[in-house]
């Protein structure tokens, strides 16, 4: 391991992984751990080639071990969800740089949705008229918002917040608090975003205060048991099995009438899975949409 003056170590990854994998993949490496993510190019063979900068304070063999077996269950679980093979993963000690700056030069403002922009704090980025803005720094906790599930997620918020007055919403497993925050600008009166990842949580507070919406959206490490009920809205952009897992929870905690919009599902099976199951519970479908393998559901109680 490469170590600079600050006391940072520097590792490499190399994953050689199915293609479907690569956005899943990335977006984990970048928003979870923070990671500088290039695909090598003339990759010989169908499989894709991605090389992967990591930094980390005080980095001892139990500290690297840990690192790696964390990478290697994440892309095995992955691997899983898109039942594809597992990544093959490779790790090289590597000549210092200064990588968490380098990475930043692809993360630009971009729409997310027309009509709301993400910003990157270290990018000035002026709104056009009538545009909301959320700027944002990804830190530790997944959530760049490049994800097709987050466009999707907040395309249906949009359209069910700014249909109704004094919204409260629930955002489960908020991460970096972009479809909370997202929810907020729309118009909801009041934001719970809740995620069991300290960073996470941490992240987005930083995020709530960035965007000075402090007084409408709060963030906590809450388990969804110990919620109260009575919201309008639940938002939740997590993984097929532990969308079933909180079934129950969210039928008990949304209003009748309230609305629950359901991501982090591939199109297909999972999607179909999702919809015979809530339906089961007493929820109403009232829209579905695609990203490319992707897939959010809209229901109502």
């Amino acid at each position: 391991m490469a170590e600079s003056e600050s006391g940072s170590f520097w590792c490499k990854a190399i994953i050689e992984l199915d293609p479907i994998l690569e956005e899943a993949v990335s977006e984990y490496l970048v928003g979870v751990l923070g990671a500088a993510v290039e695909q090598a190019v003339d990759t010989p063979g169908p499989e894709l080639c991605l090389n992967v900068f990591l930094e980390e304070k005080n980095l001892d063999e139990g500290r690297r071990q840990e690192l790696q077996d964390k990478v290697r269950a994440q892309l095995d679980e992955l691997a899983v969800i898109f039942q594809v093979p597992p990544p093959r993963i490779s790790w090289e000690q590597i000549e210092d740089q200064d990588w968490s700056s380098n990475w930043k030069v692809h993360f630009k403002p971009f729409p997310i949705i027309p009509g709301l922009v993400i910003a990157p704090t270290w990018e000035e980025y002026h709104a056009k008229e009538g545009e909301l803005v959320i700027v944002m720094d990804p830190g530790m906790a997944f959530g760049t918002g490049h994800h097709g599930t987050t466009a999707l997620s907040l395309a249906f918020v949009d359209q069910i917040v700014e249909s109704g007055k004094g919204i409260r919403v629930l955002d489960v497993g908020t991460g970096t608090g972009v479809l909370g925050m997202g929810a907020a600008l729309f118009g909801a009166s009041r934001v719970l975003g809740l995620d069991n990842d300290p960073e996470a949580v941490r992240a987005a507070t930083e995020n709530v205060v960035l965007n000075k919406l402090e007084s409408v959206m709060e963030v906590a490490a809450t388990p969804l048991e110990q919620v109260q009920a009575g919201y309008d809205l639940i938002i939740a952009n997590i993984i097929h099995d532990v969308l079933l897992t909180m079934a129950g929870d969210f039928f008990r905690l949304l209003k009748k009438g309230g609305d629950l919009v359901l991501s982090g599902l591939l199109h297909g099976e999972q999607e179909e899975n999702i919809i015979h199951i809530f339906e089961g519970l007493g929820f109403t479908l009232q829209g579905r949409e695609q990203q490319d393998e992707w897939a959010a559901l809209w229901f109502r109680r």
